[in-house]
C-alpha cells in the first residue's frame, strides 16, 4: 500500500495543539530536560539547522497556529534519512514515539514539495 504522508510523533501532547508532539519537539524536550550530552546536543542542533535551511518552515507554524506537519512520502527520502540520528536519540533515551503513515490528514493549510501542515482543533485534525 502506498501512503501520501508520514509523521513521527510522540505520545505526549503539545500544549499548543493538544495533538502529539512531533519529532523536533521531542528532541528539544530532551535538551530542555538535560538528557543529552554535549555531542548529542550538537548533533540534534545540526539536524535542526539543516532542516531550517532546506525545508521551509510553514507560515502557520511560525505564527504558532494550531497546526501539525506531515512529510510527504514521495520524494522525501533524504529528509527522512537526515532524521535517523534524531530518532536514535529518542530510542536511546526511551522517549516513545510512533511513525504514522496516512492518506488522510484533514484540512491542509500549507503545502510545499516536502510537507503539509494541517489544522488541529481539540487535539484532532479537522
Amino acid at each position: 500500500m502506498n501512503f501520501k504522508y508520514m509523521r513521527i510523533q510522540g505520545r505526549e501532547d503539545s500544549y499548543v495543539t493538544e495533538y502529539p508532539k512531533g519529532v523536533f519537539s521531542l528532541c528539544w524536550n530532551l535538551i530542555r530536560d538535560n538528557m543529552l550530552d554535549e555531542d548529542e546536543k550538537a548533533l540534534f542542533i545540526s539536524i535542526d539547522e539543516w532542516f531550517k535551511v532546506y525545508l521551509p518552515e510553514p507560515e502557520p507554524c511560525i505564527n504558532h497556529e494550531k497546526v501539525i506537519t506531515f512529510f510527504k512520502c514521495e520524494g522525501t527520502e533524504e529528509m527522512r534519512a537526515k532524521l535517523e540520528p534524531a530518532i536514535a536519540l529518542l530510542d536511546k533515551y526511551q522517549k516513545p514515539y510512533d511513525v504514522v503513515y496516512t492518506n488522510f490528514v484533514g484540512t491542509i493549510v500549507y503545502e510545499d514539495d516536502w510537507q503539509v501542515a494541517v489544522r488541529v482543533e481539540d487535539g484532532r485534525m479537522i
